[in-house]
């Protein structure tokens, strides 16, 4: 029994989604995947800060106070864990969990997928200038600025597996 449509399977693409599978994405997928992808990593620096809250009341019950983060920390805590979530999402299966909630998949040329260095300079272009995807806007191919200058594509993708999964269309 195969998963695939071919043999008469169940497709892991949904139906209505169908004729968008492998096209690029559009602006409104991409910010509300970009939004998801925001609450993981505040999500993220939460634990992180009441996991330091914890670590300081173990060492010192009685003198304990919630530790004060500073703006600067605070920037730089969510610049790092932002480009190291991104980083590893795209280079591992080519989409965040935002990506995945909303069905998309980001590539590299030739539709193949990203490799570390493609990831983490995309990584830091999109937190670094995240008002480029409003590009995608006036764009004809539904590209980012990102996008653009760095030769990648996000695709609508339903796949469950990584990007040699992606039909070819």
């Amino acid at each position: 029994m195969s998963g695939g449509t071919a043999g008469g399977g169940v497709s892991p693409v949904p139906r209505e989604a169908r004729p968008y599978q492998g096209r690029r994405a559009g602006l409104v997928t991409r910010l509300v995947a970009a939004c998801i992808d925001a609450a993981v990593v505040g999500l993220v620096l939460l634990a992180g800060y009441f996991g330091l809250a914890a670590l300081i009341f173990l060492v010192d019950p009685r003198g304990f106070s919630m530790p004060h983060a500073g703006l600067v920390f605070s920037l730089t805590a969510a610049f790092v864990a932002s480009i190291v979530y991104l980083t590893a999402s795209w280079t591992l299966s080519g989409r965040t969990y935002g990506d995945l909630v909303m069905g998309l998949r980001v590539l590299g040329r030739g539709e193949r997928p990203l490799g570390f260095t493609t990831s983490a300079a995309r990584a830091v272009f999109v937190t670094l200038v995240p008002i480029g995807v409003m590009w995608v806007a006036l764009s004809r191919d539904n590209k980012s600025i990102q996008d653009v200058f760095l030769g990648t594509a996000v695709v609508y993708d339903w796949q469950p597996r990584g990007a040699q999964g992606h039909p070819q269309e």
